[in-house]
């Protein structure tokens, strides 16, 4: 339950459209549900301002359907990230109120708490490669399903710097950039001297034999000469999604603020 939807239960009280043994129905399970193969953590939104995600990689069909059944039953938004298609098929067949994914491999649910008052600000989406489009679709999803909104720049890596060039404006418009790159990760370098936006680089793990899965990648963008850029691991589109919206409401709370005074 995130903090849109408690106050307006406080506030359904209140005016006396709900009475309180429906509210506290409501409340059974905050702020955390146990399930027999999880806890979920239904109080992380009003904490941190965004849902808890399920990591699907490692969890069977029967648990990904109890835990994600359990969370469709809430006031919130839900996301179930690195399921495969096997997986989500077997998942999909008993809640078809999810949707897939495949390129970002990810469930969705519940759109209508997508909350819409996020400003206006745009992150950019940039892949060095066609092939880092599954960790980018990551980031992009994950945003959409945060409420933010999401501009894309894919296949414009530093092996052809004009395409990259191209998009100058659109990267200077932005309020923040996400760059996942593989082999040796020198796009994120570029973007972050083109732009004033924070810069999130994302390394994956595409690339031959010298580049170890990501970690010849992800020791280039750590060890760049560009100022302003950060890193998050391995192909975790996830993570640099979760970045970019702290970095968005953080602007969003100050201009509200800056309205109001």
């Amino acid at each position: 339950m995130n903090e849109h939807s408690l106050n307006a239960l406080l506030q359904q009280v209140r005016a006396g459209a709900v009475d309180v043994p429906e509210a506290l129905a409501r409340l059974r399970h905050w702020p955390v549900e146990i399930l027999e193969s999880a806890r979920i953590d239904h109080h992380r939104p009003l904490r941190t301002g965004q849902p808890e995600a399920v990591f699907g990689a490692t969890k069977t069909v029967a648990q990904l359907i109890e835990i994600l059944a359990a969370m469709l039953a809430a006031p919130a938004v839900v996301l179930a990230t690195r399921v495969v298609p096997e997986k989500a098929e077997a998942v999909v067949e008993r809640l078809p109120q999810l949707t897939y994914h495949p390129v970002a491999r990810m469930l969705t649910g519940n759109d209508q708490y997508i909350p819409v008052d996020r400003g206006s600000g745009t992150v950019a989406i940039v892949t060095a490669g066609t092939s880092d489009l599954p960790v980018a679709e990551e980031a992009r999803i994950t945003l959409q399903w945060f409420g933010y909104q999401a501009a894309t720049i894919y296949d414009a890596g530093v092996a052809g710097i004009h395409r990259i060039l191209a998009h100058a404006d659109l990267l200077r418009q932005a309020r923040a950039i996400i760059v996942a790159a593989g082999m040796e990760g020198a796009l994120p370098s570029v973007v972050a001297g083109l732009t004033a936006a924070p810069v999130i680089g994302v390394p994956t793990s595409i690339g031959y034999g010298a580049g170890a899965g990501g970690y010849a990648a992800l020791l280039g963008m750590l060890t760049s000469c560009s100022p302003g850029l950060a890193v998050v691991n391995i192909d975790n589109g996830f993570g640099a999604a979760c970045m970019a919206a702290a970095i968005l409401r953080s602007v969003h709370e100050m201009e509200k603020s800056a309205d109001q005074s």
